[in-house]
This record gives structure tokens, sequence and C-alpha cells, in this order.
């Protein structure tokens, strides 16, 4: 097996404890691993942000707001968006190489259980993509990252059709109009999973129409902090 990134042979060490206790396969070399700096240290506790403040300035922003109570409970992030992940994320999301995206699944699975193991009966709810955007690449990337994840899936969000958030500014993201339609209510609380956590608006536009339908509590899980 080669590494997903650099295409260096993978040399598995094979020893009774992985034998009998198998753990998710590691899909990427180590050189290339260390590249993928994890987001450490000192971090708003409630959207992941670096920052040596216990709540940042978005996150109080935000829960202003909502009328003193935000719509999601906490984000938590994975790794920081470096030069590195960012093209690993560009080639894997927007080129339809599908198979890059299990060069996050171990560590991904790993902070999931660390962080989410508490949440009694959660569901993990992907953020949907529009139809013409699945047209363009083939997968939904946050479907793929909540496929690793053990927990129930369910697929309770579409998405209306309109500009790349990528292309928006925060502004324009967070006065845009909900984008989203949800199919089934839930009483359960809601992980909703996504690849990159930037202002949060679009977390928290499918986290409100969840809470609106009698959900519980809503959490986002995302694999980057951008």
């Amino acid at each position: 097996m080669n590494c997903l990134w650099c295409h260096e042979e993978l040399i598995m060490e094979v020893n009774w404890s992985n034998v009998t206790f198998p753990t998710k396969v590691q899909r990427i070399c180590e050189i290339c691993e260390k590249e993928l700096v994890l987001l450490s240290g000192n971090r708003c506790r409630r959207c992941s942000r670096e920052t040596e403040s216990d709540v940042c300035n978005d996150c109080l922003w935000w829960e202003n707001y909502h009328q003193g109570k935000d719509v999601i409970e906490y984000n938590y992030s994975v790794f920081q968006y470096t030069s590195h992940i960012q093209d690993i994320i560009a080639k894997w999301k927007y080129r339809g190489d599908y198979e890059l995206g299990h060069i996050f699944e171990k560590t991904f699975y790993q902070h999931f259980q660390q962080t989410f193991k508490e949440i009694k009966n959660a569901v993990a709810v992907p953020i949907p993509l529009s139809s013409e955007r699945i047209q363009e690449r083939c997968f939904n990337q946050a479907s793929m990252l909540t496929a690793f994840l053990p927990v129930r899936k369910l697929d309770i969000l579409s998405r209306v059709h309109g500009e790349k958030q990528s292309k928006k500014t925060r502004q324009e993201r967070i006065s845009s109009e909900n984008p989203f339609i949800l199919h089934q209510t839930l009483n359960n609380p809601v992980i909703l999973v996504d690849d990159i956590y930037t202002t949060g608006a679009t977390l928290r536009h499918a986290a409100r129409l969840l809470k609106k339908a009698g959900c519980t509590n809503v959490y986002t899980y995302t694999l980057v902090r951008g």
C-alpha cells in the first residue's frame, strides 16, 4: 500500500496488538502526516479558533446575534488550515480525487471519540451539497467524513444551489438566506459534519433549522479550522 499523497510505499508493522485489536489503517506516510498540523494549545471552547481567550470575539458576536444563545453548542476542528492541507483538500474536493479523503480517516475518527463520546444517542448529519455541485464534484466531502464516524448517519438536509461560499465575504455569508431544507425532524442531539469551519455561518444556517424543528442540541465537527 502506498501513501495517498506522495505515493511512497507504506511499511505496515504487524504485531499481536494490531492483529487482535485492529485499528484504522493509516493511509499516509509519516513524513506527509507530520505536515498535517493539529490544532493544539489554547483554543476558543466554542469554535476551536486558536486564541488565549476562553471564548473568541467571533463567538461572542454570534451569541449576541442569536439573542444570547448560540444555535450550536460548540464546534470542534482537528487541523490548522495550512498550505499543505489546503493543497490536499483542493485536490480531494475540487478535482474529484475521492481516495484522498482517507488520509484523514484515522485522525478524524480518533478525535471524534475523544470529543463526542459522552453525547448519548447522537446522530451525525453531513452538510449537503446542491445537486448541481454534486454533479461537478461527483461526491460530497462532508458525507465521506461522516462515514468515518462510529455513530448513526442521517442525510436529512438538502441544499438550494447558489454561489460558492468561498467566493462570498464574511458579511455575505452571514446575511445570505438559509440555503438548507430539513426533511426530517429529530429529538436526538445532532453533530453536523463539514470539512472547513470558516465563519461558521453555513453550519449555523443548518443548526437553526434543526433547533426550530425540535432538536435538543446541535454540535459541529469539522476537519479544519479556517
